[in-house]
C-alpha cells in the first residue's frame, strides 16, 4: 500500500503533463485545418460573438455597455484583447484562441476528474480509466471543431468540468481528513463556477445544485469540516448570477431582460412562431424535450447504430455508481445539461432541429457536446467495473480492447459522415455567407471613410470580411440601452429619423430595424442585392453622400 501510494502523484503528474501536450497538439493542428478550409467563422453565432467583442472599442459609441445582454460577457471579455488585431478579427483566429485553451484546460479536467473520482488500487484498471476519459472527451470530433471557433461551448465546457474536479477533490480530501485542503478545493470549485455562470445560462443551474449539495454536506450530511470553505462556496456561486441581475436592472430596468426582453430567445420565438402550432419540437413538452436533447448529445457521439453501445455504457457507468460505487457521485453532476435543456427546450424558446427527427433540419445540435463530459468518464467508471469484475487478466484486456474499438470506429464513422457540428454551421452558412460576400463586395466600392447606417444583428460578418471598422456604421449598440424601448436623443434613434444628417450610406433588410423605421424620404436606392433564403438588402445613398466632401 505504501509503494502504491507514493506511485500515484508521480503517475498522476506525468500523464497530466502528457494529457497537455496531446491535447495541445490536437488543437492546434485542427486550428490549422479548418483554419486553410475557412471554417472559422461558419456559424453566425460565432460571427456575432467576435464583433460583440470587437465593438467595445470598435464603435461611434464604444465601452462595455456594448456587450448587451442576452448573450454572457465573459467569452467577449477573453476576446476583446486578441480582436485589436484587424487580421485576428477578420480571420477569426482572435475568437477560436480562448476555445483552444479552454479545450486543453478540458480534456486535463477530464483526467483528473477521473483520477479524484476512482480509488487506484490496481495499475491496470486506476490508469487505464482517466485515459479512456480522456480519449473519448479529447478525440471527439465535434468538439474539435467546436475549440478552432468563437462559440461559447467549449468555454464553458472547461469551466464546468473543473468546478466538478474541484468540488469532488473537496469531498474526497475531506473524507481523508485533510480539511484545509478540502476547503481549498471547495473554494477554487466556486471560482470555477463564476466563469462558467459568466459564460453560458447552464451555469446557474449547476450552480444552484452545487451549493444545494454543499450546504447538505456541510450542514446536515456529515462533512462539518467543509463549512468554512461551504460559506465562501455559496458566496462565489451566486456572485456572477447576482451581478448579472443587478447589470440588466441597472442598464435595461428589468432584471431578466436576457430572458424576455426583445432580443432573448423566447421573444424571437414568438415573433416568428404560428398561432396555434407548437413552435417547435418539445414545446411545452418535457418529455419530448428530453428525447430531442439527449438525441442530440447521441448524434455528438456517433451516427446511426453506434449510438446504441454509448448509451449503454453511459446507463452502465450510472448504474455502477448507484449500485456499487456510491462514493462516486459527484460524477453525477456531468448530467446537469440533461435537465438544464430539457426545460430550456420546454419553457424558453430555445429548439434544436435534428436531420434525423421532425423538421429534419439543423439548429441548435451541437448543444449535445455538453453531455460530452458525462459520456466520457461514466463509460470510463463503466471499463472500469467490467475490468474489476474480470478475474482473469486475458479477460481485462478483451474489456480494455472492445472500449478502444467502440471509440475507434465511433469516431472514424464521425470523421466519414462529417462531425454534425460542423454539418450544422454549413447548412446554416450557406445562404448567409453568400449574402455576406456579396455585400462586402459592395462596401469595398464605396468613398473611404463613408458612414453606414445598419442594423448589425444579423449580417456584420460583411463589415468583418470587407475589414471595414464598425466605427464607420451606425448600429443598434449605438444608444443609450437604459432608455429603452425607444432612446429620442440616441445617435442609432436620430440617425433613423435624420439619415442624411449622419450617414453616407444606409443599408435595410426587409423587415428589419432600419427598413421599418428609416427616414427614406431622405434617401435613395442604389442596389438591391437577392439571396435565396435571406431578406433581401437595399442599399441606399443619403443626401449627405452628395454633398461635397
Amino acid at each position: 500500500m505504501k509503494k502504491s501510494a507514493k506511485l500515484k502523484p508521480v503517475n498522476s503528474y506525468r500523464d497530466i503533463v502528457w494529457v497537455f501536450h496531446l491535447a495541445a497538439s490536437v488543437s492546434i493542428a485542427s486550428f490549422f485545418y479548418y483554419l486553410q478550409m475557412s471554417d472559422l467563422l461558419l456559424y453566425g453565432d460565432a460571427v456575432a460573438h467576435i464583433n460583440i467583442a470587437r465593438r467595445v472599442f470598435d464603435s461611434r459609441t464604444p465601452g462595455l455597455l456594448q456587450l448587451g445582454t442576452v448573450w454572457l460577457p465573459l467569452p467577449h471579455l477573453l476576446m476583446v484583447p486578441l480582436l485589436a488585431s484587424k487580421f485576428l478579427w477578420q480571420t477569426g483566429i482572435g475568437g477560436a484562441i480562448p476555445s483552444m485553451i479552454a479545450y486543453v484546460s478540458s480534456v486535463a479536467g477530464i483526467c483528473r476528474v477521473v483520477r479524484t473520482v476512482l480509488p487506484t488500487s490496481t495499475v491496470a484498471a486506476g490508469r487505464f480509466a482517466p485515459w479512456l476519459a480522456t480519449a473519448i472527451f479529447a478525440l471527439n470530433p465535434n468538439l474539435i471543431y467546436l475549440q478552432t471557433t468563437a462559440m461559447t461551448e467549449p468555454v464553458y465546457l472547461a469551466f464546468f468540468i473543473w468546478a466538478v474536479v474541484f468540488f469532488a477533490a473537496a469531498i474526497r480530501n475531506c473524507r481523508e481528513g485533510e480539511s484545509k485542503t478540502a476547503n481549498s478545493a471547495l473554494v477554487r470549485s466556486g471560482l470555477c463556477l463564476i466563469g462558467a455562470c459568466l459564460t453560458r445560462y447552464d451555469g446557474w443551474l449547476l450552480a444552484a445544485v452545487m451549493c444545494v449539495l454543499v450546504v447538505r454536506l456541510a450542514w446536515f450530511g456529515g462533512f462539518t469540516a467543509l463549512r468554512p470553505g461551504a460559506k465562501k462556496f455559496v458566496l462565489l456561486a451566486a456572485a456572477a448570477p447576482i451581478l448579472w441581475l443587478a447589470y440588466n436592472t441597472a442598464v435595461y430596468r428589468n432584471p431578466l431582460e436576457f430572458a424576455n426582453g426583445p432580443y432573448s430567445a423566447k421573444a424571437i420565438e414568438q415573433k416568428t412562431s404560428v398561432r396555434g402550432m407548437p413552435a417547435h419540437p418539445g414545446d411545452r413538452n418535457a418529455r419530448i424535450a428530453f428525447k430531442y436533447y439527449f438525441k442530440s448529445a447521441e448524434l455528438n457521439m456517433a451516427p446511426g447504430a453506434l449510438q446504441i453501445p454509448w448509451v449503454a455504457a453511459l446507463l452502465f457507468g450510472t448504474a455502477v455508481v448507484v449500485l456499487f460505487q456510491r462514493k462516486l457521485w459527484p460524477v453525477f453532476l456531468l448530467w446537469i445539461p440533461v435537465p438544464f435543456y430539457m426545460l430550456s427546450i420546454a419553457y424558453s424558446g430555445v429548439p434544436i432541429f435534428l436531420p434525423v427527427w421532425w423538421p429534419h433540419s439543423y439548429y441548435n445540435v451541437r448543444y449535445g457536446i455538453e453531455l460530452l463530459p458525462a459520456f466520457a468518464v461514466l463509460t470510463a467508471v463503466a471499463a472500469r467495473g467490467l475490468i474489476n469484475f474480470a478475474a482473469a487478466s486475458r479477460t481485462r484486456t478483451i474489456i480494455s480492447v472492445l472500449f478502444i474499438t467502440l471509440v475507434t470506429a465511433s469516431y472514424a464513422q464521425v470523421w466519414r459522415s462529417g462531425p454534425i457540428s460542423l454539418q450544422e454551421a454549413i447548412v446554416n452558412s450557406r445562404t448567409r455567407s453568400f449574402l455576406e460576400r456579396q455585400l462586402a463586395s459592395m462596401l469595398h466600392t464605396l468613398p473611404a471613410n463613408s458612414t453606414v447606417i445598419m442594423y448589425l444583428g444579423d449580417h456584420v460578418g460583411a463589415f468583418q470580411q470587407a475589414g471595414i471598422t464598425l466605427a464607420r456604421t451606425i448600429n443598434e449598440g449605438n444608444h443609450r440601452p437604459w432608455k429603452w424601448p425607444s432612446d429620442p436623443d440616441g445617435l442609432w434613434e436620430r440617425a433613423l429619423a435624420h439619415p442624411s444628417g449622419y450617414a453616407d450610406f444606409v443599408i435595410a433588410f426587409d423587415h428589419d430595424a432600419v427598413a421599418t423605421a428609416v427616414n427614406k424620404d431622405e434617401l435613395k436606392a442604389i442596389t438591391i442585392l437577392r439571396v435565396t433564403g435571406q431578406p433581401e438588402a437595399t442599399i441606399y445613398q443619403t443626401r449627405k453622400s452628395n454633398q461635397p466632401r
